[in-house]
């Protein structure tokens, strides 16, 4: 059996560094593994804290904040995947904690039209899984969350992206996307895609890999069996990584429509933050704010202070 390349990107993840490495034996038991890190120029004792740890990883310092998905590709270079060599990869966030045999599930999920395996996250300290299955973005789904919510929008399939039938996690489940915090791909997938889009710096990355992998042939699906703890979990990030976090979702949905279905759907993301903002939501009022900012759509995302991968 090939080894699985085991991805991770750090900034400044001194603090979640060990309990990940701590958990990755038991994670990847029953399979041959390297570890590969991309560094986007930590300031902390990130690149340290690997090579007292984990002497043996393969440890590429992208030397600026490149964005998550530029240290993905960095990593996946450095471990020569798209040459092939390996099963799968697997690309994790740094504060991901596998439970025992997780990546072995994943893997072996990996297996005719599936290219890309997840599994069932936890957040720190709750019982209950994340939902982290998603379905891809529309206009209707847009208002559907802008008027009732998400979560209640996601009991109905036409009206929320988010997934949140509980027997949805309970078995193998598809999905148009996941969230990507950990995400197992097959080598086929991974020479079909190519590499990750390094347009989006931090979120919408692994929406646009998921969609482009499934119009290729390659499913994502759930491994309800593989678990896994996520401490960041669904916490609330920063006004202006929420910003960022809109903005790369209309300019994602802006690729794959026409200008008027574009412009329809930003008006419905429009609403959602313009209603969140008027009960108060310093997030939201930041990202209706830049959703009615000329150019705000077109200009690349840049390295933000407060990034968190």
């Amino acid at each position: 059996m090939s080894p699985v390349a085991v991805i991770a990107v750090t900034w400044n993840s001194a603090k979640v560094l060990p309990g990940f490495l701590a958990a990755l034996p038991d994670g990847m038991a029953g399979l041959d593994w390297r570890l590969v890190v991309a560094d986007n120029d930590s300031a902390d004792d990130t690149v340290e804290v690997l090579r007292e740890l984990a002497p043996d990883a393969t440890v590429v310092r992208t030397g600026r904040n490149a964005g998550y998905a530029a240290g993905v590709n960095a990593a996946l270079a450095a471990a020569g995947e798209w040459e092939g060599g390996h099963e799968a990869v697997l690309v994790c966030n740094p504060d991901i904690r596998m439970r025992q045999g997780c990546a072995k599930r994943l893997v072996d999920r990996l297996d005719g039209d599936v290219g890309i395996a997840v599994p069932l996250l936890y957040e720190d300290g709750r019982e209950a899984p994340l939902h982290s299955l998603r379905r891809e973005s529309s206009v209707l789904r847009a208002l559907g969350e802008a008027v009732i919510g998400n979560r209640r929008a996601g009991r109905f399939p036409w009206l929320s992206e988010l997934v949140t039938d509980p027997a949805a996690y309970r078995q193998p489940t598809r999905a148009d996307w996941a969230t990507g915090a950990l995400m197992a791909i097959s080598a086929n997938c991974l020479a079909a895609c190519g590499p990750w889009d390094e347009s989006f710096f931090l979120y919408s990355e692994e929406t646009e890999y998921c969609l482009r992998a499934r119009d290729l042939g390659h499913a994502t699906q759930l491994e309800p069996s593989a678990e896994a703890v996520h401490l960041g979990g669904d916490s609330r990030v920063s006004p202006r990584l929420w910003t960022l976090l809109t903005l790369n979702r209309v300019r994602l949905y802006g690729r794959r429509h026409g200008a008027l279905a574009t412009a329809c759907f930003r008006g419905a993301v429009f609403l959602r933050e313009a209603s969140r903002a008027a009960l108060g939501r310093k997030a939201s009022r930041a990202a209706a704010t830049a959703l009615l900012t000329p150019g705000a759509l077109r200009a690349a995302p840049g390295p933000q202070p407060d990034q968190v991968v």
